[in-house]
C-alpha cells in the first residue's frame, strides 16, 4: 500500500490544522465543556439537540443561489445494540444487592435500571422516538435554511438508506419535515443491499488491520484513564467485596455506557450524576482516542482509516457531476461512515493528523462530529439568472460550517471544481 498523502505536504498540512484549531478551541478546554454540558461525554451517544448549532449561516456570495444539497447522515438516537450491554452492568448491581452489598445509592442505581430494561426487550438498535424528533428537526431546518432548493415546485429529492430500520426510518422522519414544507416535492425513497457498497462499504483487508491495531494501542489510555476507586464506595458498602466480586474498571465503564445512551430516550434517569466531572472527562478522552484510532486520520494506524469512505465520496463527486436542475440527494447510514467521511472531507479539524494522544482533545473532540443523528450536508451554489461563474460549494457538518482543505473563495464558500481536483487526487493517491 503506497502512502495516502506525501510526508512533507502531510506534515504541512498537519501543523497548519492543528494550528488553526488550537486557536479555535483556545476559548474553552474539553473538560470544561464536558463539566458544563456532561450530555457532551456521550461520544456516539450524544442527543443531536443536546449540542446545537447555534451560529448562523453566511448568506450567499452576491449573485449566487443554492441549487443542490449533497447529504449523508446518521440515524437518530437509538437503544444499544446488545442485551449484555444493559444487562451486565445491572447483573453485577443484582448479584451485590442479593449479598448485602448495595448502598442506598447503589439500590437507586439497580432499580433505574430494572425499570428500564423491560423497554429493551425486542428494541436492541432501534430508533427511539428521541432519534425520531432529531430528523423532523433536521429536516424542517434545512427547508428552512435553502428554500431554493426545498421550496422549489416540484424539486427532485432522492433519498436512499442502508438497510437497517432505524436507517430507513430516520429517513422517513427528514423525508416528512421536507415534504410538509413543501407538498409538491417528489421524493424518491430507496432501499436495497445495492447501495451498500459506498453507504456502509466493506472494508478491504488494510483497514481492518489497521483498525484492530487502533484498538490495541487504545488500551494504554483505558488502563491510565479508569479510575473506579470512589464510584466503587458510592454503589457498594463493602470493599472487600468488590476486591474480589467486581472488574472495577470495566464494570465502571459498563455502566458509563449505559448511563450515557440514557440521553437516547424521554426516561427520568440520572445515572450520569454517578460520575464526577474529571470521571466524565477521563471516560470521555478513552472513547475519543479510540474513535480516533478506529475511525480518524490517526498517524498511529498510517491514516488509513478515513479512505474507508473512499466510495461514498467517489459517489459523491459521480453524482454532482450529473446534476444539471435544482435538487438533493440524501443518504442516510452510521456514525462509523460519517465520522471517516468527515475526516475524508478534511472538514475543519476532523482530518486531523495528531502524533501525541495525550493531547488529542486539544485539537480532536468527538461529540463535534458524531453525535446521534449527525450529518455532512455539501450545499452547492451557481450564478443566478444563467450568469456565468464558478460553482461554489460550502460544508456543513452537524450544521455548522466548516473548512475545507482548498483556498477559500470567500470562507465558508469553495470553488466545487478545486475541491474535486483536490479529492479525486486524494483518493487516486490510495491504494489498496
Amino acid at each position: 500500500m503506497r502512502h495516502p498523502v506525501p510526508l512533507r505536504r502531510r506534515c504541512i498540512a498537519v501543523c497548519a490544522v492543528i494550528a488553526a484549531t488550537l486557536n479555535v478551541y483556545a476559548q474553552s478546554t474539553a473538560r470544561e465543556e464536558i463539566a458544563a454540558n456532561p450530555f457532551l461525554a456521550g461520544s456516539n451517544h450524544l442527543d443531536y439537540d443536546r449540542h446545537p448549532a447555534t451560529a448562523q449561516l453566511t448568506p450567499a456570495p452576491k449573485g449566487y443561489e443554492p441549487f443542490y444539497l449533497s447529504h449523508y447522515g446518521r440515524h437518530g438516537a437509538r437503544w444499544l445494540l446488545g442485551d449484555g450491554e444493559y444487562s451486565r452492568p445491572m447483573g453485577v448491581l443484582a448479584k451485590a444487592e442479593a449479598q448485602g452489598k448495595l448502598t442506598e445509592r447503589g439500590r437507586q442505581a439497580l432499580r433505574q435500571l430494572q425499570a428500564f430494561y423491560p423497554t429493551t426487550l425486542k428494541r436492541l438498535g432501534d430508533l427511539t422516538t428521541v432519534g425520531e424528533r432529531q430528523h423532523h428537526g433536521i429536516g424542517r431546518r434545512m427547508a428552512e435554511h435553502f428554500p431554493e432548493i426545498f421550496r422549489r415546485k416540484g424539486v427532485a429529492v432522492d433519498a436512499r438508506s442502508t438497510v437497517v430500520v432505524r436507517c430507513i426510518l430516520s429517513m422517513e422522519a427528514e423525508c416528512e419535515e421536507l415534504m410538509a414544507a413543501n407538498p409538491t416535492m417528489r421524493i424518491h425513497n430507496d432501499v436495497s443491499e445495492a447501495f451498500q457498497y459506498y453507504l456502509n462499504a466493506p472494508w478491504p483487508q488494510a483497514l481492518s488491520d489497521a483498525n484492530r491495531q487502533g484498538w490495541q494501542i487504545g488500551q494504554d489510555m483505558r488502563r491510565r484513564h479508569t479510575h473506579p476507586e470512589r464510584l466503587m464506595q458510592v454503589l457498594f458498602n463493602d470493599a472487600r467485596w468488590v476486591a474480589d466480586s467486581v472488574d472495577a474498571p470495566a464494570f465502571m465503564r459498563q455502566l458509563f455506557y449505559v448511563a450515557n445512551n440514557m440521553q437516547s430516550h424521554d426516561f427520568d434517569s440520572d445515572l450520569l450524576s454517578l460520575y464526577t466531572a474529571d470521571e466524565l472527562y477521563d471516560l470521555w478522552r478513552i472513547k475519543n482516542v479510540d474513535w480516533y484510532l478506529s475511525y480518524g486520520a490517526a498517524p498511529q494506524t498510517r491514516s488509513i482509516m478515513p479512505f474507508s469512505q473512499a466510495a461514498l465520496l467517489r459517489n459523491i463527486i459521480a453524482t454532482a457531476d450529473t446534476v444539471t436542475t435544482t435538487q438533493a440527494t440524501l443518504r442516510f447510514g452510521h456514525e462509523v461512515c460519517v465520522m471517516p467521511l468527515a475526516a475524508l472531507l478534511e472538514l475543519g479539524t476532523a482530518g486531523a493528523q495528531v502524533a501525541d494522544l495525550d493531547t488529542l482533545d486539544r485539537v480532536w473532540r468527538n461529540y463535534d462530529i458524531f453525535p446521534m443523528a449527525c450529518n455532512i450536508q455539501l450545499v452547492f451554489y451557481r450564478p443566478r439568472h444563467g450568469r456565468q461563474g464558478d460553482i461554489l460549494v460550502k460544508a456543513l457538518l452537524n450544521e455548522r460550517e466548516m473548512s475545507l482543505p482548498v483556498p477559500p473563495v470567500r470562507h465558508p464558500y469553495y470553488r466545487w471544481s478545486d475541491l474535486r481536483d483536490y479529492y479525486l487526487r486524494k483518493l487516486d493517491s490510495f491504494a489498496e
